[in-house]
């Protein structure tokens, strides 16, 4: 077995057309490279390759650790690719483009397009959060007309948060890293392994038998708003159900953003899946909802310029 440096692949590797120029991350399932094309253009490819599970041999194949760890393997690298071949069908410009997938080393590959652009997470640490209420205006809808996209497929995301989102020049967004989408409606329990983000992940996904939805996703897109806001994940959704101790944006937030949107951020939180929007559709409503007109007293006696004149964040 290689050591755990070693279990990416080197710089150089042929994988059918494409070859590997470096590691751009990855961890948990699967490996992340930047490659090139035949054209000498620029792609991104991503490798099943679960950690736990499996590692590199010698001669570069996924092999998995023992006899009790190949079914799970074996499922997982059966789900990666159908998922990979359904995301090759959703074609969308908010979604990352998937060019190719196919079977070598032992294990699954998918190409994708590269772009240009920032990754938020990256992104909101060198600002510290605090993002405008501009800027989630700007990023947040275009995304959610992807997740819709997916839905109308029957297929889950399972993983949105900041890591996961690119912001090509323009504010115009992508919404990246499919590998835990999965069809529904179904029960986690179909699935070789379960992706939980800290913070962004709802409670039922920690359930082994926790029924995923639409909701799930829209729990962690109005995490991933949050985090732009404060600048760090929210609390772990199990800690909340445990004891909710996180202030509501509507409160917390309430002199720097709009009502309407940190409403919305609420309510996509909500740690009862049934209290959420059930829907992107209903999520969109309620985000893209305008302000009540001001009063028109409020402003003679000064308090609506005063209120106009607040901060809404540093973008």
């Amino acid at each position: 077995m290689l050591k755990k440096k070693a279990q990416t692949l080197p710089a150089g590797t042929r994988l059918d057309q494409y070859e590997i120029v470096e590691v751009l991350g990855g961890g948990g399932f699967s490996f992340v490279y930047l490659g090139r094309d035949p054209a000498g253009e620029r792609v991104v490819i991503k490798e099943y390759m679960p950690a736990r599970l499996a590692y590199r041999n010698k001669d570069l194949s996924v092999v998995p650790r023992g006899t009790s760890e190949a079914s799970r393997f074996n499922r997982g690298r059966m789900l990666f690719f159908q998922e990979a071949s359904a995301l090759a069908t959703l074609k969308h410009p908010n979604i990352v483009n998937v060019i190719s997938f196919f079977r070598a080393n032992g294990t699954v590959y998918m190409v994708m397009d590269y772009q240009e652009g920032k990754n938020l997470q990256r992104y909101l640490r060198s600002r510290g959060g605090r993002l405008s209420a501009r800027f989630l205006r700007t990023v947040f809808p275009p995304l959610l007309d992807g997740l819709e996209e997916i839905h109308r497929n029957d297929l889950l995301h399972l993983d949105i948060k900041p890591g996961n989102i690119h912001i090509r020049p323009g504010g115009h967004p992508l919404l990246l890293d499919f590998g835990a989408v999965h069809g529904f409606p179904q029960s986690r329990q179909s699935q070789p392994g379960s992706v939980i983000s800290a913070g962004f992940s709802p409670i039922e996904q920690y359930e082994q038998n926790g029924y995923v939805g639409p909701w799930s996703d829209i729990y962690a897109f109005g995490a991933t708003m949050r985090a732009c806001i404060e600048g760090k994940p929210p609390p772990p959704a199990r800690s909340r159900y445990e004891r909710d101790t996180l202030k509501p944006a509507s409160e917390q937030y309430r002199k720097h953003y709009p009502a309407p949107l940190l409403r919305a951020i609420d309510w996509a939180m909500e740690v009862d899946p049934l209290l959420r929007p059930q829907s992107v559709a209903e999520f969109r409503a309620a985000l893209l909802a305008e302000e009540a007109p001001p009063d028109p007293d409020a402003s003679s006696s000064g308090l609506g310029r005063l209120v106009a004149s607040l901060p809404w964040g540093k973008g």
